[in-house]
């Protein structure tokens, strides 16, 4: 995916692996828990097998599980594939695109429309907030540690305030405007029903990026259960 994301969609390899790299600290920072175990010190015998690197700390002994190694290794494994085709989706896909597909399987309309208002929302609020914290820093706002939580809580509540203003104003506006319970959005038709004369190599070039993506990981997980049945055995 990370192939596809950089070559295809044209993103800098640079933005993507801060993406990546921001997804694996938080992932690594819940392996920790799988990895490592505390037992009483009496029964270390009977998960003798179990224990990897292990250390005596008072009556209890803290050890390293190679069951909790495996286990966390695929979970990590599986999370970064799937984050990796989530950013792909995001990074190369127009939102309302998503959001016309969900509504042709049938997706709710009240939830795709609260999903689109979610979306709006968030660059509304971080415009909202960027504008704020310029202006509190020109004044001198964070100078010090004291007066910049006082400063913060002040930006917490103005942006609460402003947001709940600017919903408001864009409530008026789709009333003004005839809403009827449904926003219509302008999305591109698939390249496969495209009239254009380019479009239809560019959609098998995709088409056969995605049948071998497929059949890659296929065999890599074919791979991956007989690797795993030879350790069993």
């Amino acid at each position: 995916m990370g192939f596809c994301v950089v070559i295809f969609a044209g993103i800098p390899i640079k933005f993507y692996l801060k993406f990546l790299m921001a997804a694996s600290i938080f992932m690594l920072m819940s392996l920790p828990a799988l990895i490592i175990n505390l037992i009483d010190y009496q029964l270390r015998e009977l998960f003798k097998n179990d224990v990897w690197q292990g250390l005596i700390f008072g009556n209890h002994y803290i050890y390293l599980s190679r069951q909790g190694i495996n286990q966390a290794f695929t979970i990590f494994c599986r999370s970064f594939a799937t984050i990796s085709c989530l950013y792909f989706l995001i990074l190369s896909t127009p939102f309302t695109d998503i959001l016309q597909v969900l509504r042709q399987w049938g997706f709710p309309t009240l939830l795709t429309e609260l999903l689109l208002l979610m979306y709006r929302f968030i660059f509304v609020l971080l415009k909202t907030a960027n504008q704020l914290w310029i202006a509190q820093n020109t004044r001198g706002g964070y100078r010090t540690w004291k007066r910049g939580i006082s400063s913060f809580a002040l930006l917490v509540g103005q942006l609460l305030q402003r947001s709940l203003q600017q919903y408001q104003e864009f409530s008026k506006g789709l009333e003004s405007r005839g809403f009827n319970g449904e926003i219509r959005v302008y999305s591109f038709q698939r390249l496969g029903n495209c009239h254009h004369p380019g479009s239809q190599p560019i959609y098998q070039r995709y088409l056969f990026v995605a049948m071998m993506s497929w059949i890659i990981l296929i065999c890599l997980e074919i791979l991956y259960v007989q690797f795993q049945f030879r350790i069993s055995s």
